[in-house]
């Protein structure tokens, strides 16, 4: 975790660029720093590598003050990813990817290991990319390299910098749903330079939005969204995406908390019994906690009565925060959202049938019909 407590920046000739800053970026949370040129964004992400040093306060990684850090160690462990991409033109794309991992002396079995699991993770064929250079690849694809480079030493921290700003309209959507993919598999804190709040909202877990070296509001996009705090926050959101936002509640408006679910331990013959008479294809996984674990379809069940169920959870069906917008689900391609508490106990599954409903209501009163 890293905490910034009454942290200020003054600059020789007495430019204030951060006044009292108070944040904290959550272990494992994808952070977004936004706000107008001159804000206090970049300066702020730049303390955490110490690129920069704060003037006063205390700036803290895991409880160890970023003081007593050594500057050099300490951005070995973190991943960087600028705008520009910064990929060394004369080399291969291995040995882009690679940088990191050979300075901290990796043997070359698992560096070779370690890059080739990244190029697969964004979908880059290694055998096709491994030794190709930056110039025989896209803006999207050198930026995917840019992106894995940073987490070829596996650290616990990534700071992007505009990272996709650059980028063509289709490649940089292409590459936030690319990071939002990947957080749900490597669980990283990230901290994510942006002047774009379309993809602040689609994401960031927490939003800071900053204006003349102040954080003016921080919360989840759907806090900011639905309670902006003055007319600053109302003003850059901007209107249209107010009233969009305002117009369908949290996950927690639609949770279907009756929805069954199967304990783990269950024998298969259980598991199907339990499917057939809710009459559901796919069911919920839990543990003896109550922690969900994912999704047990019933043709899975059937074609594999000799199995065990955990063996058969599919784990990439994402369960979903209470407080998480519902917009996520009706953007993704998935037939059922399993809803969470923050420890991931299960709650229930988002009640579509209601949520169709709403959108209805919504599509019939723009379109003006009345009943």
């Amino acid at each position: 975790m890293i905490q910034l407590k009454n942290v200020n920046k003054v600059y020789e000739d007495g430019f204030h660029a951060l006044k009292n800053i108070n944040l904290t970026f959550e272990e494992g949370k994808l952070n977004v720093l936004i706000g107008p040129s001159g804000c206090g964004k970049t300066t702020t992400m730049k303390l955490l590598n110490r690129l920069i040093d704060y003037t006063d306060g205390e700036l803290t990684i895991d409880g160890k003050l970023i003081s007593e850090i050594n500057p050099i160690e300490l951005r070995r462990q973190m991943g960087y990813v600028i705008q520009s991409i910064g990929l060394f033109p004369h080399m291969s794309i291995y040995d882009n990817v690679a940088t990191v991992p050979k300075l901290l002396k990796w043997d070359k079995e698992k560096t070779r290991k370690k890059v080739d699991e990244l190029l697969k993770m964004v979908d880059l064929d290694p055998d096709t990319y491994r030794d190709r250079f930056p110039h025989e690849l896209s803006g999207g694809q050198q930026q995917r390299i840019g992106v894995i480079r940073a987490l070829a030493a596996e650290p616990n921290i990534i700071l992007m910098d505009e990272p996709f700003s650059a980028l063509d309209p289709i490649s940089r959507e292409q590459l936030q749903d690319e990071l939002v993919r990947l957080q749900k598999e490597i669980n990283k804190t990230i901290i994510f330079v942006t002047h774009d709040m379309d993809e602040a909202i689609k994401i960031a877990d927490q939003i800071i939005l900053m204006r003349d070296g102040e954080v003016v509001q921080k919360g989840s996009p759907y806090e900011l969204l639905t309670n902006p705090v003055n007319q600053f926050v109302e003003d850059f959101i901007g209107e249209d995406r107010l009233r969009q936002a305002r117009g369908l509640p949290p996950m927690t408006a639609f949770v279907d908390e009756g929805y069954p679910s199967i304990n783990v331990k269950y024998s298969m013959e259980e598991a199907i019994t339990v499917m057939v008479e809710a009459r559901k294809d796919q069911l919920p996984i839990v543990d003896c906690d109550n922690k969900y674990l994912g999704i047990l379809s019933l043709y899975d069940a059937v074609k594999n009565r000799e199995a065990t169920i955990d063996s058969l959870v599919d784990e990439s069906v994402i369960a979903y925060r209470e407080t998480a917008e519902v917009e996520k689900f009706v953007a993704s391609k998935e037939t059922i959202a399993p809803i969470v508490h923050e420890d991931t106990t299960f709650i229930g599954v988002l009640d579509q049938d209601q949520l169709l409903n709403v959108l209805h209501e919504q599509v019939d009163q723009k379109s003006g019909v009345t009943s």
